[in-house]
């Protein structure tokens, strides 16, 4: 009972408290934007690795003025602590993963994507391995023929979480720095050597 109560109080409050953190390590950071200044009026799939995913909203906020995606979440109560923040930046979210409601959630992705949505993608979450991309997305792309924009978030100061996916949280007063490729299309290759140009391009700016 104490859990339940100490959950839904968490599904209150955290997700504010968590918005105002995202924007405030946003806003105190100085900001470089390495990425084609604009893209395809046509949905898009954003991908990042999963411990980089804090930070963003911004990059999409880059390229969307007025947003119009949904993300892939877990349906675990972190991914619901993580979709009640996102929503606070105009973002919507399905609740799936690669372990429980992996069909459904992908076909809710492509339904999405038909109706003219942007899909933010992180294709080693939720539980990784970490840095290693799933099926989901390379599917996903396929199916839709819908092109696919990498992206990184690295700032030049931060904590980094013991967790699996070294989950990144910048400091305050540095530097962001925001990394997105042109547009991929997939649609035409085999699966592993999609999944390897992807996982090569996502790991371009690693240290």
């Amino acid at each position: 009972m104490l859990k339940k109560v100490s959950r839904s109080l968490a599904l209150i409050f955290v997700p504010f408290i968590g918005s105002l953190i995202i924007r405030f390590l946003y806003l105190t950071n100085k900001k470089n934007f390495y990425a084609p200044q604009t893209i395809t009026d046509k949905p898009v799939i954003f991908a990042c690795w999963h411990g980089e995913l804090l930070m963003l909203p911004y990059l999409y906020k880059f390229y969307r003025k007025k947003p119009h995606a949904k993300v892939l979440i877990s349906p675990h109560f972190d991914g619901k602590l993580i979709s009640r923040t996102i929503k606070y930046f105009g973002l919507e979210t399905l609740a799936g993963s690669s372990d429980k409601n992996s069909a459904r959630v992908l076909i809710q992705a492509i339904k999405s994507i038909k109706e003219g949505y942007d899909i933010g993608i992180t294709p080693d979450g939720p539980k990784g391995p970490r840095h290693e991309v799933a099926d989901g997305i390379i599917v996903m792309a396929q199916k839709t023929k819908t092109k696919i924009v990498l992206v990184s978030v690295k700032p030049t100061k931060f904590w980094q979480l013991n967790s699996w996916d070294k989950f990144v949280i910048p400091k305050p007063f540095g530097i962001l720095n925001y990394y997105a490729s042109s547009e991929i299309d997939i649609s035409e290759m085999e699966i592993e050597e999609a999944r390897s140009l992807l996982k090569e391009g996502l790991l371009k700016h690693e240290s």
